[in-house]
């Protein structure tokens, strides 16, 4: 029987709402279709965000939206996203498919959405293609109070107040895609651009993120703080540094491999390669103790999932994949390590949000499904705003391959504003269902209630059976005293609700 120490007079860390955070991107049918139908469409909406994306996203407490990039986000001019539809000027995303971007969701569209989701809103501005006075004049049009030239164009645009941008990315994988950019060249950009980044009305100061590092370049976490820091104070120019990483279950961007069709061997590389990230959160997470020891700094990690090849008979360039039980199991692992990680990594944004790489939401048409990864959320949501506190669990290593072993279970404990202990636990074993005792110290159990996701390896939801995979009601558990008894189905995620 595995044991699961818990110490809820420990505290860890804040699990800010923002480590369950989501990305849409201007890429296949993320947003248009997916977001976004417009107020003329025969599919539910309110002014033109559809009804059931909208309720399905709140269900999970989205807690912040990254928009419109990505790529997508270096060669966005916000100007031609503004004012009348029908003489927004149009475009070819040269990115993503090569289809006509009619600009039809911009900036106003986006505001709306998030009022509508109920969250904060993450704004990644142009470096690569843009000046450093469209991002400001941006900024201006957006957060200006008073009397200026842009914030005089949002009220003719007809929006009178200025709203909230909470978090705004300065670039976006300027190491690629965003500018094919050497480190030090990026760190004096940044410098230079987040000047520009004001903060008007003595409002709450916007968070401005850097752009950090692709996966394991240690080289560009180190050269670009490096550069932010000479000759400043450092900490007062940027407030977090991202990273990127995705799942790539073969481990070959040329052949990522089916989103449905894998055998064992590949789930338990799916899940030593995902596992990655602690080894990544770490590494960059002490370059940037060099630099910033008390942690003022966070890891965004802004860009996670999986990431296969498309679905048969669809646009290469749309990105659209199906989403199974191993899409819940690398959530489950990813938002565990999050949590793990929270005195460091403040905020994480899934790719994508709806019908691109690891979404939450398929659509097609008017029907809508939630995927096994929306199930994952939903089990996690309970983490948000709470205190970490101290757990480790004992594990065992499984799999098939020698070079592919991996711990079986992982695990996170936060003590919610409710009092309640809550704990998500994920079983990566495909075979073995694991006995686990919860052990509190110095704290009795007065009730338990728990929910599961579990099923095949490669079972998903689809258009004519949407609810093949979700998350049950969880009965086979007891409280004795100061330990909670209970069995982790193979492959699955667990969350107990813990009553102290």
């Amino acid at each position: 029987m595995a044991k699961l120490y818990v110490n809820p007079n420990v505290k860890k860390g804040h699990i800010n709402p923002e480590l369950q955070g989501h990305f849409s991107e201007h890429l296949g049918r993320c947003i248009y279709e997916g977001l976004y139908v417009g107020e003329n469409s025969d599919i539910p909406n309110v002014n033109g965000m559809r009804t059931d994306v909208v309720e399905a996203l709140k269900e999970i407490k989205v807690p912040v939206l990254r928009w419109p990039g990505g790529c997508f986000a270096d060669e966005y001019h916000w100007k031609d996203g503004i004012g009348p539809k029908e003489t927004r000027k149009k475009m070819i995303n040269t990115h993503w498919g090569g289809v006509v971007e009619d600009n039809s969701f911009g900036t106003h569209e986006f505001m709306e959405l998030c009022r509508q989701i109920g969250c904060k809103t993450y704004v990644n501005g142009n470096v690569g293609s843009g000046t450093v006075q469209e991002m400001s004049e941006w900024v201006e049009y957006m957060t200006f109070e008073g009397v200026s030239p842009m914030a005089d164009q949002r009220k003719a645009n007809g929006h009178e107040e200025p709203w909230t941008v909470d978090y705004f990315g300065v670039g976006n994988e300027n190491w690629g895609c965003g500018g094919n950019m050497r480190p030090q060249y990026y760190g004096d950009l940044y410098r230079r651009f987040q000047t520009y980044v004001r903060n008007y009305n003595g409002s709450k100061p916007i968070y401005k993120v850097a752009c950090g590092p692709n996966a394991d370049d240690y080289n560009w976490t180190d050269k670009v703080l490096e550069t932010i820091f000479d000759h400043s104070a450092g900490t007062g120019l940027l407030s977090g540094l991202s990273l990127h990483y995705y799942t790539v279950p073969t481990g070959k961007w040329e052949v990522k491999g089916s989103a449905t069709d894998f055998d064992e061997k590949l789930w338990y590389k799916t899940m030593k390669i995902t596992l990655k990230m602690e080894e990544l959160i770490k590494r960059h997470t002490a370059i940037m103790d060099q630099y910033d020891p008390e942690k003022k700094i966070g890891l965004i990690i802004d860009e996670w999932g999986i990431w296969t090849d498309v679905e048969p008979g669809t646009n290469p360039g749309f990105l659209y994949q199906q989403n199974t039980m191993r899409d819940a199991l690398v959530a489950g692992i990813n938002l565990n390590l999050f949590n793990k990680n929270c005195d460091r990594v403040k905020m994480a944004n899934i790719a994508q949000m709806v019908n691109v790489l690891q979404s939450v939401i398929l659509t097609d048409g008017d029907k809508m499904i939630k995927t096994p990864t929306w199930h994952a959320f939903n089990l996690f949501k309970h983490h948000q705003d709470g205190e970490l506190v101290e757990s480790s669990i004992e594990t065992k290593e499984v799999g098939l391959e020698a070079e592919n072993m991996i711990p079986d279970l992982s695990e996170s404990v936060s003590l919610g504003k409710d009092g309640k202990l809550h704990v998500t636990i994920t079983n990566a074993s495909l075979v073995d269902n694991t006995d686990i005792e919860m052990i509190l110290a110095e704290t009795d159990v007065k009730s338990v209630k728990a929910s599961v996701l579990t099923g095949k390896m490669n079972a998903h939801n689809t258009f004519d059976a949407p609810e093949t995979v979700g998350s049950t009601e969880f009965t086979a558990v007891k409280a004795e005293g100061n330990k909670v008894i209970f069995t982790a189905p193979a492959c699955s995620v667990l969350y107990l609700e813990v009553e102290i």
